[in-house]
C-alpha cells in the first residue's frame, strides 16, 4: 500500500524553480533516504509534504486520500476538515529540535495529543510509554534547557511518535548535533525501521543512509538525478553522484 504519493512537485522562491516536478511514492514499511547537495530542494521536498508549504504545481496523497492535486495550472488543497484527518496520517521530527523551552519534556510530549484530541490521562500515559523507549523516562519533568542536543532530539522523535503516524518524516535529524551525539539519534531511528515503521529521511549520514534505507534518492537542482536501493547508488556509474558520496565519505 502506498503511504506518501507525490506527482510532479513544483515550487518556487522569488521567480526561481527549486522543485522541477519531482515524483515519488512510499509504500508502507519502507525507509527512504533523500540525499543530495545543499540547495538541491530536498528540505523544500519535504516542508511540501508535509504541507508545512505549498506546491506551486502537481499532487499530493496520502493512504489513497487526496491532499492536493492540479487542475488548470493551479494547485488546490482538501477541505481543511480533510487536511485535518491527513496530517494524522504522518509526522515531522526537525533537525533543530523545536521543542517549547517553557515546557517541560513531559508536556512537551503530551501538549500535541491533547490539541489533537485525547484527554490529558491518555495523552500522559502515551507520553511516558514513547519516553520511555526512548530512554527519558528520568527526564520527564526536566526542560530542554537541561538536555543534551541528542536528548532534545529524541524527546522530539518521542512527540512525533505519540501521535501514532504511519510515516515519520525527518529532516536532517542529526545535523545539529556534535558525532557523539549523532549515534544516538541515528540508534532510535535504526530501531525504529527495524520496527518497519514508515520513513522519509534526508540526512548527509551516507553510511547510515545505505544501512537502514530501502530506497535511496539522489536530488540535484531540483530534480531526482538517481533512485534505487542503496547497493545500486553506491555501486552507480554516476560520476557526479560517485563524487557526492565520496566528498561525504571524506574520500
Amino acid at each position: 500500500m502506498e503511504l506518501v504519493k507525490i506527482e510532479n512537485c513544483r515550487k518556487n522562491f522569488d521567480g526561481e524553480e527549486i522543485l522541477k516536478g519531482i515524483s515519488l511514492s512510499v509504500k508502507e514499511g519502507e525507509v527512504v533516504s533523500v540525499i543530495g547537495p545543499s540547495g538541491s530542494g530536498k528540505s523544500t521536498l519535504l516542508r511540501c509534504a508535509c504541507m508545512l508549504e505549498t506546491m506551486d504545481g502537481g499532487s499530493l496523497y496520502y493512504a489513497g486520500k487526496q491532499a492536493a492535486h492540479e487542475e488548470n495550472g493551479r494547485v488546490s488543497y482538501a477541505s481543511g476538515a480533510e487536511l485535518k484527518e491527513i496530517r494524522k496520517t504522518f509526522g515531522l521530527v526537525f533537525q533543530n529540535f523545536n521543542l517549547f523551552p517553557h515546557y517541560s519534556v513531559l508536556k512537551n510530549v503530551t501538549e500535541p495529543q491533547i490539541i489533537a484530541g485525547r484527554s490529558k490521562e491518555e495523552a500522559d500515559k502515551k507520553a511516558k510509554e514513547c519516553l520511555e523507549k526512548l530512554g527519558l523516562i528520568d527526564k520527564i519533568s526536566g526542560y530542554p534547557c537541561q538536555l543534551s542536543g541528542g536528548q532534545q532530539q529524541r524527546v522530539s522523535i518521542a512527540r512525533a511518535l505519540a501521535l501514532e503516524p504511519k510515516v515519520l518524516f525527518f529532516d536532517e535529524p542529526t545535523s545539529a548535533l556534535d558525532p557523539e551525539l549523532t549515534g544516538e539519534v541515528l540508534k532510535v531511528i535504526r530501531d525504529l525501521a527495524a520496527l518497519h515503521m514508515t520513513m522519509i529521511i534526508v540526512t548527509h549520514e551516507m553510511n547510515f543512509a545505505k544501512e537502514v534505507s530501502d530506497r535511496m534518492i539522489f536530488m540535484e537542482k531540483g530534480v531526482i538525478r538517481a533512485e534505487g536501493s542503496p547497493e545500486e547508488l553506491f555501486g552507480s556509474d554516476d560520476e557526479r553522484l560517485r563524487s557526492f558520496m565520496g566528498k561525504l565519505n571524506g574520500n
